[in-house]
Order: C-alpha cells, then sequence, then structure tokens
C-alpha cells in the first residue's frame, strides 16, 4: 500500500458508510451474455472479504449504487454483506439524497468509490471521494484517492483496509482470523 497523507487519515478516520459504483469498481467492467441473453460479471473475492470486514470490525456499512441493474449483482450483495443496493439509478444523485435520509449520515462521512463519467455527481458531493486505478481521467481529478488496484481486482479491498488502518481497526481484523 502506498504511503497515505495525514489529512486523508483524518478524513478517513470519520468515514461511516461506504457508496459503491458496480461496474468497473466491484467488477473488472467486463459483461458476458449467455446464450439466453442473461449477463454474467467478474467479482474478486478479496474485495467481498474487505467489504465484510469494513462491518463486522468497524459497523462501516456498504451500499452499492449502479445505473444499470443486473440479476448477478443482489446475490453478491449479500455474500458481501451489503446493507443496500440501488440499481437502475440515474443520474446517481437520486440515490444519494435518499441514503442521507435513511442512514442519517453526512455527506463529510461517506466515502464512494467510482470509476466513470455517471459517477461524477457523486464524486464532487461525498467527504471522501476515491477513484479506482482504471477509472476515467475526469473521475481521477474529483478523487481524494485513486487506489493502486483496479476495479474487479483488489480496489474494493484496498479501500477497505485503508479505512479500517486509518480507523486503528485493522489489527482487530487480523485477530479474527489468527485464532
Amino acid at each position: 500500500m502506498k504511503t497515505i497523507d495525514e489529512s486523508i487519515l483524518t478524513k478517513l478516520k470519520n468515514i461511516k458508510l461506504l457508496l459503491l459504483d458496480v461496474d468497473s469498481v466491484l467488477t473488472d467492467g467486463r459483461i458476458i451474455y449467455d446464450s439466453r441473453g442473461q449477463d454474467m460479471k467478474f467479482f474478486d473475492v478479496n474485495d467481498g472479504l474487505g467489504v465484510y470486514l469494513l462491518k463486522k470490525v468497524a459497523g462501516i456499512k456498504t451500499i452499492l449504487i449502479t445505473a444499470k441493474g443486473s440479476k448477478t449483482i443482489i446475490p453478491r450483495a449479500r455474500d458481501m454483506h451489503v446493507e443496500d443496493v440501488f440499481a437502475n439509478v440515474s443520474p446517481k444523485i437520486l440515490a444519494l439524497e435518499k441514503i442521507l435520509k435513511k442512514y442519517k449520515v453526512d455527506l463529510s462521512e461517506i466515502c464512494f468509490a467510482g470509476d466513470d463519467l455517471v459517477d461524477l455527481c457523486l464524486m464532487k458531493r461525498v467527504g471522501f471521494p476515491i477513484a479506482v486505478f482504471n477509472a476515467m481521467p475526469e473521475i481521477k481529478q474529483c478523487a481524494a484517492y485513486i487506489t493502486i488496484r483496479s476495479g474487479g481486482r483488489g480496489a474494493v479491498r484496498e479501500i477497505a483496509e485503508l479505512i479500517l488502518k486509518a480507523q486503528d481497526k485493522w489489527q482487530e481484523a487480523l485477530k479474527l482470523y489468527d485464532v
């Protein structure tokens, strides 16, 4: 993991909610259609454990926001213990308004990871915007942090570890598996 500036760590200490785009953040961006027209996506198992650890160790809930719906998202969200899924949402700012009311958090307490232009509205509003390594240049320009890993290839795990370490919860996470 790269060296993190102290001002970034300070902001991460206040995070209470993680919002994630799905395609090219939680997946690697590839969509495969089978012969019946059903789509398949590629997820990274390490990302799932990162989301699980955020909730288990730090009580940080994760919410998925995607402009495109897919039947594959719901079972993956369930496996990762994701709190909520907002699918077929455009513009994504509509989901943010509902999230603020439902989860009673301040914008400064929200981290959002995105990759493409449909994420721009959220990147500019949340307290800690993150661009995955494979994000578009316009998204990277808005980011407080750019991951080393690409979407669907461990970027979400990197984000989870970053937050847990900033909140001094990483050792607690390790203890879950060091029995």
